[in-house]
């Protein structure tokens, strides 16, 4: 592995970081791509090799979408409930390319299964950082009608986490969807309540309005420039913040 070096000491001790589900696809339709998990994998691991205090929420989307399955006519609780274990496939392969590379990970489920994850537990979780693990928190918060958006910000202010990155497939927040309109104007700041106001798809808005009532600030970037994680930790002006105003 090799580490890039960084301008200045990191700007934070303790981040979580959400990455989709949908990232680990890389270039097929399907599943998690080998070279895309390795990637994310080798990107984390930067970061963490300067002692940055590490938890992370990966999405389903890759496998399995508890909306999408909603709206093919599965029961809404039981398509969110196959959406949770959907992440837990996807924290164990990403738990795995990280111990490749060296960085010993802890996976805590919301929902049980001690066979192949630790419950989640506050105490245990912030002692694994403390400890210098990485830890990856699945199933999302273990109830069905909440996404892993909402997860990750809950997750976030339990871990007492400075900040909440959203590592991602555009470069930041747009004024409307920059795939579809060409005129699509990219915002560099913007306080929480004008995403509510504007309806700006960076998270659900369950996940926004806690992340405002709690003043978690959130940091939105592009997850395939390399190195932009750890630019990001560091303190480098990168994607979009948003923040309590």
């Amino acid at each position: 592995m090799e580490i890039r070096p960084v301008e200045s000491r990191p700007e934070f001790e303790r981040v979580l970081i959400k990455i989709s589900g949908e990232a680990l696809m890389g270039d097929q339709k399907f599943g998690i791509e080998p070279e895309m998990i390795n990637y994310v994998a080798d990107e984390i691991a930067q970061v963490h090799a300067l002692g940055v205090q590490v938890s992370m929420v990966v999405g389903g989307g890759n496998i399995f979408r508890g909306v999408a399955g909603s709206s093919a006519g599965i029961d809404r609780a039981s398509a969110d409930h196959m959406g949770m274990l959907a992440t837990v496939i996807n924290s164990l392969a990403l738990s795995d390319a990280l111990e490749k590379h060296n960085v010993p990970t802890r996976v805590q489920s919301a929902i049980g299964m001690n066979k192949v994850a630790e419950p989640f537990i506050r105490r245990r979780a912030i002692r694994h950082l403390e400890k210098g693990r990485v830890v990856i928190f699945a199933a999302g918060t273990g109830n069905p009608y909440f996404t892993t958006d909402t997860a990750a910000v809950l997750r976030a202010k339990e871990m007492n986490a400075q900040i909440l990155f959203k590592a991602t497939k555009v470069d930041g927040v747009y004024d409307k969807d920059p795939v579809i309109h060409s005129d699509a104007v990219f915002i560099k700041k913007i306080a929480y309540m004008k995403v509510l106001e504007q309806q700006l798809h960076v998270m659900d808005m369950t996940a926004i309005s806690l992340a405002m009532d709690n003043n978690l600030p959130l940091q939105v970037f592009d997850l395939h420039q390399k190195g932009n994680i750890l630019a990001a930790v560091s303190g480098r002006d990168i994607g979009t913040r948003i923040y309590n105003s």
